[in-house]
């Protein structure tokens, strides 16, 4: 009966444990459940997916190197990674994306590239492009 009880409890924690994940589409997780005599045991995997992280680094109000290009697949996880030594909000047309940088400072924009097409990320306030993301289908 304790066996019953214990084996029991084992698959309510780790059903537990597998219903709290974070939600966000950055890792893929698989349950594996081997039973043999009288005991059960559950294991779970979670394999990470990286994303492409796009760097662009803005001096005097303009992309270091010209305009950062970056080609992703549709699906991809892109995080852009803005560094400016000017305030501003970076915009990422199509997909609307949009955050404050302060002078100095640096700022994430991820996303997922479910859009097929060209789009354009800039310091808003000063209409200047700063990246071209490319998303193939």
């Amino acid at each position: 009966m304790k066996r019953v009880v214990l084996a029991a409890a084992c698959v309510l924690a780790a059903v537990a444990v597998a219903g709290c994940g974070s939600g966000d589409s950055e890792s893929a997780s698989s349950t594996d459940t081997t039973t043999t005599t009288g005991t059960t045991t559950t294991e779970t995997t979670t394999d990470a997916v990286t994303p492409t992280i796009v760097p662009i680094n803005v001096v005097d109000g303009q992309p270091q190197g010209g305009i950062v290009r970056q080609t992703v697949s549709k699906d991809d996880q892109v995080v852009l990674v803005v560094s400016s030594d000017v305030a501003d909000e970076i915009h990422l047309h199509g997909y609307d994306i949009a955050r404050n940088v302060a002078a100095g400072g640096t700022v994430r924009l991820p996303f997922k590239a479910t859009i097929p097409g060209r789009f354009e990320a800039e310091l808003e306030s000063r209409s200047v492009q700063i990246a071209d993301i490319t998303v193939e289908p």
